[in-house]
C-alpha cells in the first residue's frame, strides 16, 4: 500500500522554521518582513486563495498588505501600483494574484515586479537564475514539491523523473530542480506520444497536467514516488462534488508514496510563499539568513 506524503505536516514544520526566522529578522533589522498582495476583481477562488495567504502571514508575524483593485483596472494603473511597491523599502515581497482579468497580459505584469521582491518566482531573472543553478527565488509550488520528495527520497542521483506538464509555473521549474539533484528528467505534455510507457519507466513522477485522474494505475511502476499537483472538482458516483488530483489515486496502491489531494502540495505552496517572503527580506536587508530549506 502506498504511503501518503503528509503535506500538511511538512508545511507545518516549515512554517514553524519560517516563524523563527521572522523573529530573527525583527531582532536584526527592527522591522518585519512585509508582503504586498495585489488582487484584481472579485473572482471567488482568487479571493479565497488571497485570504489564506494573508491569514498565514498574520499567523507567523509577517506583515501583509492587501491591494484590491477593480477588474476594470488598466495595465497602466496596475503598473503604477507595482512601481510604487517596487520603490517602497518597507515592502519586501510582491504577489499579483493570478488569473488576471481579461485584457491584462500576465507575463507583462509579472515582468514589472522587482526580481528581488518576486516571491512567486515567476520573473524571467529568477527563472534564468534557476535554470543556471544560481541563487533565485524559486516558484512556490515546485519548491514545495521538492520538499515533499525529499521527505521520502534521500538520494536523487541517477533516478529517472518524469514530469507531466510543461507550464512555467510548475512543470519547467520542477524539472530544473530535479536536474539540480542529478536526476535524469523527462518532460512530457498532452501531445507526448506513448505517455503511459514513458511514465512507467520513472522512479519519480510529478503530475501537473490539470486533467482530473489522467494518470492510471498501470502508468506507474511499483515503488515509484508520485507527486500529484493537480486539483479538480468533479461529480462523484452519487452526484456530489469531490476533489480529485491528476492521478487516479485509488489505482496507485503499488506506488511507494504519493501525495494526497487535498492535503499534499497545496499546504506546501502557502508555506513556501512565507519562506520566500522572509528570504527576500533577508536579502534586501543583507541580514544573516537562517532559513534552512528555502
Amino acid at each position: 500500500m502506498a504511503s501518503l506524503i503528509d503535506g500538511k505536516k511538512i508545511a507545518k514544520r516549515l512554517t514553524h522554521e519560517v516563524a523563527a526566522d521572522v523573529i530573527d529578522f525583527v531582532e536584526q533589522t527592527g522591522t518585519r518582513p512585509t508582503l504586498a498582495v495585489v488582487l484584481l476583481g472579485d473572482d471567488p477562488a482568487s479571493c479565497v486563495y488571497v485570504a489564506r495567504k494573508l491569514a498565514a502571514c498574520r499567523e507567523i508575524g509577517i506583515t501583509s498588505v492587501e491591494h484590491r483593485l477593480p477588474s476594470t483596472t488598466s495595465q497602466f494603473g496596475l503598473f503604477s501600483l507595482i512601481d510604487q511597491l517596487n520603490s517602497d523599502p518597507a515592502v519586501h515581497g510582491i504577489l499579483v494574484q493570478l488569473p488576471l482579468p481579461h485584457g491584462l497580459d500576465p507575463s507583462t505584469i509579472l515582468d514589472r515586479i522587482d526580481p528581488r521582491k518576486d516571491v512567486d518566482g515567476f520573473h524571467p531573472v529568477n527563472f534564468g537564475r534557476l535554470s543556471s543553478g544560481t541563487d533565485a527565488l524559486v516558484p512556490c509550488t515546485p519548491l514545495g514539491c521538492m520538499m515533499l520528495l525529499e521527505s521520502v527520497v534521500h538520494n536523487f542521483k541517477g533516478l529517472h523523473a518524469v514530469v507531466i506538464g510543461k507550464s512555467n509555473i510548475v512543470g519547467k521549474p520542477i524539472s530544473l530542480l530535479l536536474l539540480e539533484r542529478a536526476c535524469t528528467v523527462t518532460i512530457t505534455h498532452k501531445l507526448t506520444r506513448n505517455l503511459p510507457d514513458i511514465t512507467r519507466s520513472a522512479e519519480i513522477v510529478v503530475v501537473a497536467a490539470g486533467h482530473p485522474e489522467l494518470v492510471k494505475g498501470n502508468w506507474i511502476k511499483a515503488n515509484a514516488v508520485v507527486v500529484d499537483v493537480g486539483i479538480s472538482r468533479v461529480s462523484g458516483p452519487d452526484g456530489r462534488p469531490r476533489l480529485v488530483g491528476d492521478c487516479a489515486r485509488q489505482e496507485l496502491s503499488h506506488a511507494r508514496a504519493i501525495t494526497p489531494v487535498p492535503g499534499g502540495v497545496g499546504p506546501m505552496t502557502v508555506a513556501c510563499l512565507l519562506a520566500n517572503t522572509v528570504r527576500a527580506a533577508l536579502k534586501q536587508h543583507r541580514a544573516q539568513p537562517t532559513l534552512r530549506r528555502a
